[in-house]
């Protein structure tokens, strides 16, 4: 039953700090489009919490730079909802199964 609870619990908080990411990276994209100041702290904390994983992404991944489109942040929200999906359904169904 204890066990079952915490991994609940993860599943859950794992759930919701993949969601607010996923937001974080939509306002990212979105902000890219118009070209804020990139001096304003909001802009440079989206960045900071976005771009070392597109830097990454766009490494291993060159041809998601199509004409001028990136595509990296559409490839990151798959990413997102993928783990929800896989990690966060899968903890779940554990956590049900041994109660």
């Amino acid at each position: 039953m204890f066990l079952s609870n915490f991994l609940q619990a993860i599943a859950v908080v794992i759930e919701a700090i993949l969601s607010i990411y996923f937001w974080i990276v939509i306002i990212s994209a979105l902000l890219s489009w118009v070209n804020p100041d990139p001096y304003n702290p909001i802009v440079r904390i989206l960045r900071n919490l976005t771009e070392p994983v597109f830097m990454r992404l766009r490494r291993w991944m060159p041809f998601l730079i199509v004409g001028g489109f990136d595509l990296t942040p559409l490839v990151v929200l798959l990413g997102i909802q993928f783990l929800k999906i896989f990690v966060v359904q899968s903890l779940l169904q554990l956590a049900f199964t041994m109660r």
